[in-house]
Protein backbone atom coordinates (compact mmCIF):
# COMPACT_ATOMS: atom_id res chain seq x y z
CA UNK A 1 0.00 0.00 0.00
CA UNK A 2 3.36 2.51 0.55
CA UNK A 3 4.39 1.97 -2.62
CA UNK A 4 1.01 2.58 -4.22
CA UNK A 5 0.66 5.64 -2.46
CA UNK A 6 4.76 6.32 -3.25
CA UNK A 7 4.21 6.00 -6.88
CA UNK A 8 1.16 8.35 -6.82
CA UNK A 9 2.85 10.95 -4.76
CA UNK A 10 6.22 11.45 -6.63
CA UNK A 11 4.53 12.36 -10.37
CA UNK A 12 1.95 14.42 -8.61
CA UNK A 13 4.73 16.59 -6.83
CA UNK A 14 6.71 16.90 -10.33
CA UNK A 15 3.55 17.57 -11.99
CA UNK A 16 2.82 20.76 -9.33
CA UNK A 17 6.59 21.78 -9.96
CA UNK A 18 5.70 22.15 -13.84
CA UNK A 19 2.13 23.32 -13.33
CA UNK A 20 4.22 26.32 -11.11
CA UNK A 21 6.31 27.52 -13.83
CA UNK A 22 3.76 27.15 -16.45
CA UNK A 23 1.93 30.18 -14.41
CA UNK A 24 5.12 31.73 -14.29
CA UNK A 25 5.31 31.78 -17.95
CA UNK A 26 1.91 32.58 -18.85
CA UNK A 27 2.17 35.60 -16.54
CA UNK A 28 5.55 37.32 -17.83
CA UNK A 29 3.84 36.32 -21.51
CA UNK A 30 0.95 38.68 -20.47
CA UNK A 31 3.14 41.11 -18.30
CA UNK A 32 5.42 41.60 -21.53
CA UNK A 33 2.81 41.31 -24.59
CA UNK A 34 4.40 37.82 -25.56
CA UNK A 35 7.74 39.26 -25.56
CA UNK A 36 8.76 36.20 -23.06
CA UNK A 37 7.29 33.38 -24.80
CA UNK A 38 9.32 34.06 -28.74
CA UNK A 39 11.68 31.18 -30.00
CA UNK A 40 14.19 33.70 -29.37
CA UNK A 41 13.55 35.00 -25.67
CA UNK A 42 13.14 31.09 -24.65
CA UNK A 43 16.00 30.14 -26.69
CA UNK A 44 18.23 32.70 -24.85
CA UNK A 45 16.62 31.90 -21.63
CA UNK A 46 17.84 28.20 -22.27
CA UNK A 47 21.72 29.40 -22.78
CA UNK A 48 21.18 31.63 -19.64
CA UNK A 49 20.11 28.74 -17.21
CA UNK A 50 23.32 26.49 -18.44
CA UNK A 51 25.75 27.49 -16.02
CA UNK A 52 22.86 27.30 -12.82
CA UNK A 53 22.01 23.89 -14.22
CA UNK A 54 25.51 23.01 -14.35
CA UNK A 55 26.28 23.72 -10.68
CA UNK A 56 23.16 22.81 -10.11
CA UNK A 57 23.73 19.28 -10.71
CA UNK A 58 26.55 18.93 -8.83
CA UNK A 59 25.12 20.69 -6.34
CA UNK A 60 22.37 17.71 -5.71
CA UNK A 61 24.77 14.88 -5.04
CA UNK A 62 26.48 17.02 -2.27
CA UNK A 63 23.57 18.35 -0.15
CA UNK A 64 21.63 14.37 -0.85
CA UNK A 65 24.68 13.46 1.04
CA UNK A 66 24.29 15.76 3.79
CA UNK A 67 26.52 18.59 2.71
CA UNK A 68 26.78 21.85 1.43
CA UNK A 69 29.17 23.86 -0.74
CA UNK A 70 28.88 27.57 -0.98
CA UNK A 71 32.07 27.99 -2.90
CA UNK A 72 30.60 26.65 -6.19
CA UNK A 73 30.26 29.99 -7.44
CA UNK A 74 33.87 31.67 -6.97
CA UNK A 75 35.25 28.40 -7.70
CA UNK A 76 33.54 28.46 -10.88
CA UNK A 77 34.47 31.92 -11.42
CA UNK A 78 38.37 31.81 -11.05
CA UNK A 79 38.43 28.26 -13.24
CA UNK A 80 36.84 30.03 -15.97
CA UNK A 81 39.26 33.15 -15.37
CA UNK A 82 42.09 30.20 -15.25
CA UNK A 83 40.74 28.84 -18.38
CA UNK A 84 41.13 31.98 -20.22
CA UNK A 85 44.57 32.49 -19.19
CA UNK A 86 46.04 29.51 -20.28
CA UNK A 87 43.86 30.03 -23.62
CA UNK A 88 44.85 33.42 -24.24
CA UNK A 89 47.76 34.59 -22.19
CA UNK A 90 49.96 31.37 -22.52
CA UNK A 91 48.92 30.52 -25.96
CA UNK A 92 48.33 27.23 -24.86
CA UNK A 93 45.66 24.52 -27.25
CA UNK A 94 42.10 24.79 -26.75
CA UNK A 95 41.65 21.41 -25.46
CA UNK A 96 44.53 22.35 -22.41
CA UNK A 97 42.24 25.45 -22.06
CA UNK A 98 38.95 23.24 -21.21
CA UNK A 99 40.63 19.99 -19.50
CA UNK A 100 43.26 21.96 -16.94
CA UNK A 101 40.61 23.46 -14.87
CA UNK A 102 38.70 21.00 -14.60
CA UNK A 103 41.62 19.15 -13.00
CA UNK A 104 42.39 22.19 -10.40
CA UNK A 105 38.67 21.76 -9.82
CA UNK A 106 38.61 18.24 -9.18
CA UNK A 107 41.89 18.80 -7.18
CA UNK A 108 40.54 21.62 -5.32
CA UNK A 109 37.50 19.94 -4.46
CA UNK A 110 39.68 16.96 -2.92
CA UNK A 111 41.18 19.30 -0.85
CA UNK A 112 37.90 20.80 0.65
CA UNK A 113 36.36 17.47 0.71
CA UNK A 114 39.52 16.26 2.64
CA UNK A 115 39.26 18.96 4.85
CA UNK A 116 35.23 18.17 5.86
CA UNK A 117 35.65 14.14 5.94
CA UNK A 118 38.83 13.32 7.48
CA UNK A 119 39.78 16.51 10.13
CA UNK A 120 35.48 16.95 10.80
CA UNK A 121 35.51 20.38 10.36
CA UNK A 122 31.83 21.44 9.46
CA UNK A 123 31.63 21.60 5.61
CA UNK A 124 29.86 25.58 5.73
CA UNK A 125 32.94 26.60 7.19
CA UNK A 126 35.56 25.00 4.47
CA UNK A 127 33.18 26.01 1.81
CA UNK A 128 32.90 29.49 3.19
CA UNK A 129 36.25 29.73 3.63
CA UNK A 130 36.91 28.46 0.06
CA UNK A 131 34.79 31.23 -1.22
CA UNK A 132 36.64 33.81 0.67
CA UNK A 133 40.12 32.33 -1.25
CA UNK A 134 38.26 31.81 -4.24
CA UNK A 135 37.22 35.08 -4.85
CA UNK A 136 40.95 36.66 -3.57
CA UNK A 137 43.15 34.47 -5.98
CA UNK A 138 40.43 35.45 -9.18
CA UNK A 139 40.82 39.12 -8.45
CA UNK A 140 44.79 38.49 -8.09
CA UNK A 141 44.88 36.28 -11.13
CA UNK A 142 42.94 39.21 -13.47
CA UNK A 143 44.42 41.91 -11.97
CA UNK A 144 40.69 43.47 -12.31
CA UNK A 145 40.96 43.33 -15.95
CA UNK A 146 38.47 41.26 -18.57
CA UNK A 147 40.11 38.67 -20.34
CA UNK A 148 38.38 38.04 -24.04
CA UNK A 149 38.95 35.02 -25.77
CA UNK A 150 38.83 34.72 -28.97
CA UNK A 151 36.17 32.68 -31.02
CA UNK A 152 37.22 29.49 -31.16
CA UNK A 153 36.91 29.05 -27.32
CA UNK A 154 33.09 30.78 -27.15
CA UNK A 155 32.17 27.37 -29.37
CA UNK A 156 31.02 26.07 -25.88
CA UNK A 157 29.16 28.70 -24.73
CA UNK A 158 27.59 30.81 -27.93
CA UNK A 159 27.29 27.85 -30.46
CA UNK A 160 24.26 26.44 -31.63
CA UNK A 161 23.52 22.56 -32.60
CA UNK A 162 22.49 22.16 -36.14
CA UNK A 163 18.56 21.53 -36.63
CA UNK A 164 19.05 18.25 -37.84
CA UNK A 165 21.13 16.80 -34.79
CA UNK A 166 18.64 18.75 -32.98
CA UNK A 167 15.87 16.75 -33.98
CA UNK A 168 17.73 13.16 -33.79
CA UNK A 169 19.12 13.71 -30.20
CA UNK A 170 15.05 14.88 -29.75
CA UNK A 171 13.80 11.63 -31.49
CA UNK A 172 15.93 9.42 -29.21
CA UNK A 173 15.42 11.15 -25.92
CA UNK A 174 11.84 10.71 -27.31
CA UNK A 175 12.30 6.88 -27.30
CA UNK A 176 13.83 6.60 -24.35
CA UNK A 177 11.42 8.09 -22.51
CA UNK A 178 8.78 6.55 -24.01
CA UNK A 179 9.99 3.15 -22.74
CA UNK A 180 10.19 4.19 -19.49
CA UNK A 181 7.00 4.99 -19.59
CA UNK A 182 6.22 1.42 -20.57
CA UNK A 183 7.26 0.05 -17.99
CA UNK A 184 5.95 2.03 -15.55
CA UNK A 185 2.67 1.58 -13.73
CA UNK A 186 -0.22 3.51 -13.02
CA UNK A 187 0.29 7.17 -12.67
CA UNK A 188 4.08 7.16 -12.57
CA UNK A 189 3.91 6.45 -16.57
CA UNK A 190 2.72 10.47 -16.96
CA UNK A 191 5.62 12.18 -16.34
CA UNK A 192 7.69 10.34 -18.53
CA UNK A 193 4.78 10.69 -21.69
CA UNK A 194 5.07 14.13 -20.60
CA UNK A 195 8.60 14.57 -21.05
CA UNK A 196 8.52 12.96 -24.34
CA UNK A 197 6.01 15.26 -25.79
CA UNK A 198 8.34 17.96 -24.49
CA UNK A 199 11.30 16.90 -25.93
CA UNK A 200 10.13 16.95 -28.94
CA UNK A 201 8.20 20.67 -28.05
CA UNK A 202 11.73 21.32 -27.18
CA UNK A 203 13.66 20.62 -30.05
CA UNK A 204 10.72 22.51 -32.47
CA UNK A 205 10.99 25.54 -30.30
CA UNK A 206 15.00 26.13 -30.44
CA UNK A 207 15.18 24.84 -34.32
CA UNK A 208 12.51 27.73 -35.10
CA UNK A 209 15.07 30.28 -34.14
CA UNK A 210 18.79 28.95 -34.48
CA UNK A 211 18.69 25.54 -32.86
CA UNK A 212 19.37 24.25 -29.50
CA UNK A 213 22.00 26.10 -27.93
CA UNK A 214 25.68 24.30 -27.40
CA UNK A 215 25.30 24.87 -23.71
CA UNK A 216 21.66 22.93 -23.17
CA UNK A 217 23.56 20.31 -25.00
CA UNK A 218 25.84 19.46 -22.51
CA UNK A 219 23.88 20.29 -19.14
CA UNK A 220 21.28 17.78 -21.00
CA UNK A 221 24.74 15.07 -21.35
CA UNK A 222 25.52 15.88 -17.72
CA UNK A 223 21.96 15.71 -16.24
CA UNK A 224 22.10 12.07 -18.08
CA UNK A 225 25.44 11.09 -16.94
CA UNK A 226 24.89 12.18 -12.90
CA UNK A 227 21.50 10.87 -13.30
CA UNK A 228 22.70 7.05 -14.20
CA UNK A 229 25.77 7.82 -11.58
CA UNK A 230 22.90 8.94 -8.51
CA UNK A 231 20.46 6.13 -9.05
CA UNK A 232 21.99 3.39 -10.89
CA UNK A 233 25.12 2.51 -9.23
CA UNK A 234 26.64 1.95 -6.16
CA UNK A 235 28.34 4.95 -5.12
CA UNK A 236 25.34 6.90 -5.59
CA UNK A 237 23.37 4.45 -3.77
CA UNK A 238 25.57 5.19 -0.72
CA UNK A 239 25.33 9.49 -1.10
CA UNK A 240 21.54 8.80 -0.25
CA UNK A 241 22.47 6.56 2.49
CA UNK A 242 24.71 8.81 4.06
CA UNK A 243 22.29 11.51 3.69
CA UNK A 244 19.46 9.67 4.86
CA UNK A 245 21.11 7.92 7.76
CA UNK A 246 24.90 8.48 8.58
CA UNK A 247 24.90 6.11 11.15
CA UNK A 248 23.00 3.53 9.96
CA UNK A 249 25.39 4.01 6.48
CA UNK A 250 28.31 3.69 8.91
CA UNK A 251 27.12 0.51 10.30
CA UNK A 252 26.51 -0.95 6.97
CA UNK A 253 29.75 -0.63 6.29
CA UNK A 254 29.76 2.14 3.91
CA UNK A 255 33.09 4.24 3.77
CA UNK A 256 32.17 7.14 4.50
CA UNK A 257 34.75 9.81 4.39
CA UNK A 258 35.71 8.26 1.26
CA UNK A 259 32.03 8.81 -0.78
CA UNK A 260 32.33 12.75 0.79
CA UNK A 261 35.92 13.29 -0.23
CA UNK A 262 34.64 12.14 -3.78
CA UNK A 263 31.24 14.18 -3.93
CA UNK A 264 33.02 17.21 -3.13
CA UNK A 265 35.33 16.37 -6.10
CA UNK A 266 32.90 16.03 -8.20
CA UNK A 267 31.72 19.30 -7.30
CA UNK A 268 35.08 20.81 -8.05
CA UNK A 269 35.06 19.27 -11.56
CA UNK A 270 31.91 20.40 -12.29
CA UNK A 271 32.45 24.07 -11.13
CA UNK A 272 34.67 24.22 -13.90
CA UNK A 273 32.52 23.30 -16.33
CA UNK A 274 30.15 25.77 -15.43
CA UNK A 275 33.52 28.27 -15.48
CA UNK A 276 34.47 27.58 -18.73
CA UNK A 277 30.56 27.94 -20.17
CA UNK A 278 30.19 30.95 -17.89
CA UNK A 279 33.54 32.34 -19.57
CA UNK A 280 32.37 31.46 -23.59
CA UNK A 281 28.70 32.31 -23.16
CA UNK A 282 29.71 36.11 -21.64
CA UNK A 283 32.56 36.10 -24.10
CA UNK A 284 35.09 37.44 -21.21
CA UNK A 285 36.32 36.41 -18.03
CA UNK A 286 35.77 39.21 -15.11
CA UNK A 287 36.86 39.54 -11.52
CA UNK A 288 33.61 39.22 -10.33
CA UNK A 289 32.02 35.94 -12.36
CA UNK A 290 30.37 33.69 -10.58
CA UNK A 291 29.69 36.14 -7.74
CA UNK A 292 26.25 34.48 -5.77
CA UNK A 293 25.84 31.68 -8.15
CA UNK A 294 26.48 29.50 -5.23
CA UNK A 295 23.45 30.73 -3.93
CA UNK A 296 21.19 30.28 -7.67
CA UNK A 297 22.45 26.58 -7.86
CA UNK A 298 21.66 25.35 -4.07
CA UNK A 299 18.24 27.66 -4.06
CA UNK A 300 17.34 25.64 -7.69
CA UNK A 301 18.01 22.23 -6.41
CA UNK A 302 15.86 23.03 -3.36
CA UNK A 303 13.21 24.34 -5.19
CA UNK A 304 13.83 21.03 -7.63
CA UNK A 305 12.68 18.68 -4.90
CA UNK A 306 16.25 18.30 -2.82
CA UNK A 307 16.11 17.97 0.83
CA UNK A 308 18.68 20.38 2.70
CA UNK A 309 18.33 17.45 4.83
CA UNK A 310 20.17 15.15 2.33
CA UNK A 311 18.86 11.56 1.17
CA UNK A 312 16.11 12.89 -1.30
CA UNK A 313 16.43 14.73 -4.81
CA UNK A 314 16.87 13.95 -8.25
CA UNK A 315 19.00 15.71 -11.54
CA UNK A 316 16.40 16.44 -13.35
CA UNK A 317 14.38 18.30 -10.51
CA UNK A 318 17.16 20.82 -10.07
CA UNK A 319 16.81 20.97 -14.02
CA UNK A 320 13.38 22.18 -13.31
CA UNK A 321 14.70 24.44 -10.44
CA UNK A 322 17.07 25.88 -12.28
CA UNK A 323 14.42 26.62 -15.40
CA UNK A 324 12.68 28.47 -12.56
CA UNK A 325 14.86 30.52 -11.39
CA UNK A 326 16.12 31.79 -14.76
CA UNK A 327 12.74 32.39 -16.00
CA UNK A 328 12.44 34.94 -13.05
CA UNK A 329 15.10 36.57 -14.01
CA UNK A 330 14.81 36.85 -17.76
CA UNK A 331 11.13 37.97 -16.94
CA UNK A 332 11.45 40.72 -14.43
CA UNK A 333 14.52 42.33 -16.54
CA UNK A 334 11.94 42.28 -19.64
CA UNK A 335 9.97 43.78 -17.25
CA UNK A 336 12.35 46.53 -16.31
CA UNK A 337 11.20 45.64 -12.90
CA UNK A 338 13.74 47.46 -10.72
CA UNK A 339 16.45 45.04 -9.80
CA UNK A 340 16.48 44.73 -6.03
CA UNK A 341 13.04 43.14 -6.64
CA UNK A 342 14.42 39.73 -8.22
CA UNK A 343 16.97 39.04 -4.91
CA UNK A 344 13.61 39.44 -2.99
CA UNK A 345 11.43 37.11 -5.00
CA UNK A 346 13.80 34.48 -5.64
CA UNK A 347 14.39 34.26 -2.02
CA UNK A 348 11.03 34.13 -0.79
CA UNK A 349 10.65 31.30 -3.27
CA UNK A 350 13.63 29.73 -1.62
CA UNK A 351 11.87 30.15 2.16
CA UNK A 352 8.79 28.33 0.31
CA UNK A 353 10.31 25.94 -0.84
CA UNK A 354 12.39 24.76 2.05
CA UNK A 355 9.05 24.87 4.14
CA UNK A 356 7.02 22.89 2.12
CA UNK A 357 10.12 20.04 1.79
CA UNK A 358 10.05 20.46 5.88
CA UNK A 359 5.92 20.43 6.09
CA UNK A 360 5.84 17.26 3.56
CA UNK A 361 8.66 15.61 5.76
CA UNK A 362 6.79 15.90 9.32
CA UNK A 363 3.65 14.70 7.23
CA UNK A 364 5.52 11.87 6.43
CA UNK A 365 7.12 10.89 9.71
CA UNK A 366 3.58 10.51 10.94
Amino acid sequence: MSEAKLRVRIPWRALSMVGSLIAIWVAFSITTDGTFVTPRNLTLLARQMSVTSILAIGMVMVIVAGQIDLSVGALAGLLGASSAMIYVSLGWPLPAAFILPLLLGAVLGFVQGTLVARLRIPPFIVTLGGMLIFQGSMLGLTGGVSISPARPYLFVGQAYVPHTLGWAGAGVLCVGLLYKAARATGTARYPWIGLAVFSLAFAALMNSYEGVPFPVLVVLVLATVFTVLAKHTTFGRHLYAIGGNREAAFYSGISIDRHLIAVFTLMGVMAGIAGVVLTARVGSATSDAGRMMELDAIAAAVIGGTSLLGGQGTIWGALLGALVMASLDNGMSLMNTESFWQPIIKGIILILAVGIDMASRKTRSH
